[in-house]
């Protein structure tokens, strides 16, 4: 998921005997969906009018990813999906076979809220809208979200601190074609190594050859959502290029963008976004 139009998610945390990913699950306990939603998808920060805005730059990072052709498949796997869905609005013209997962069950509710079309759901239309306006093809955003809709096979739990973070039997088709993740990694991990772990876990998912596309938190420490204070590991450009290459991927683009004055809102600490295409390569030493 994502800090609504800057942070993370809430949508993968610990379960084992470690004092400090335990901690962090516990805290998670308290996630308000609803809440983080309001924080990051309603104005200022769900303001999409602005080309310059947070919101534009992420949905055009991933819809000028996946305008190459490059990134596309039968199955795409969404990790630490959170309450959100606007970072597959581009993904779904290119993969057949859709999971989207959240640690949180009550972020699962969320999402299968808006995916069976349910009173209270949470209209994601604006962000529909302007993906079609980006991509250009013609297409309504009411058939982007039917698309869309059809294409999301299942939603599951998931652990990226487990080894096998769908855990054994999944019925998530696997190896995966591609994963997304938004603002899942740095905001369930106590510390860099953590992260660096829960990365290599969730490349276990993904065939050889196959694409990730992350988007994350620069240099955040906590968030808000309701009455959870969540802890987030601070992460740089650098930290996050290392840790795609240390968990073998070729980098193929990264980008940062610097969250203005007007959008530091009080619900978090973050300095700014990243956006990386990395992919996964198919031989040792390659």
């Amino acid at each position: 998921m994502s800090q609504a139009d800057t942070s993370h998610p809430a949508g993968a945390a610990a379960s084992d005997s470690d004092p400090g990913r335990a901690a962090v699950a516990l805290a998670y306990q308290r996630f308000e969906p609803r809440a983080y939603l309001r924080n990051n998808y309603a104005p200022p920060r769900g303001d999409l009018s602005s080309p310059d805005g947070v919101g534009p730059w992420k949905l055009r990072c991933l819809a000028q990813t996946f305008a190459t052709g490059e990134v596309s498949g039968h199955s795409l796997i969404d990790i630490g999906s959170g309450p959100t869905v606007y970072q597959l609005l581009s993904a779904c013209a290119h993969f057949e076979d859709i999971t989207m997962t959240d640690f949180l069950e009550v972020n699962r509710r969320e999402l299968e809220l808006w995916l069976r079309e349910e009173p209270g759901a949470f209209s994601w239309s604006a962000y529909s809208q302007h993906v079609c306006c980006i991509e250009g093809r013609g297409e309504s955003w009411q058939e982007k979200e039917r698309q869309l809709r059809a294409r999301v096979k299942r939603v599951l739990p998931i652990d990226v601190h487990q080894p096998q973070p769908l855990g054994a039997g999944s019925p998530a088709p696997l190896p995966a074609d591609a994963l997304v993740s938004a603002f899942c990694l740095e905001a369930v991990s106590p510390d860099l190594a953590s992260f660096q772990r829960a990365l290599g876990h969730i490349t276990t998912l993904l065939r050889p050859g196959g694409h990730l596309l992350l988007i994350g938190a620069l240099q955040e420490s906590w968030y808000l959502a309701g009455e959870a204070r969540l802890v987030v590991v601070p992460v740089c450009e650098e930290e996050v290029r290392k840790a795609l290459q240390q968990s073998g991927y070729e980098v193929r683009d990264l980008r940062t963008y610097s969250m203005p004055a007007h959008l530091q809102t009080g619900v978090d600490d973050v300095k700014g976004i990243f956006f990386a295409w990395a992919q996964k390569k198919t031989a040792v030493g390659v």
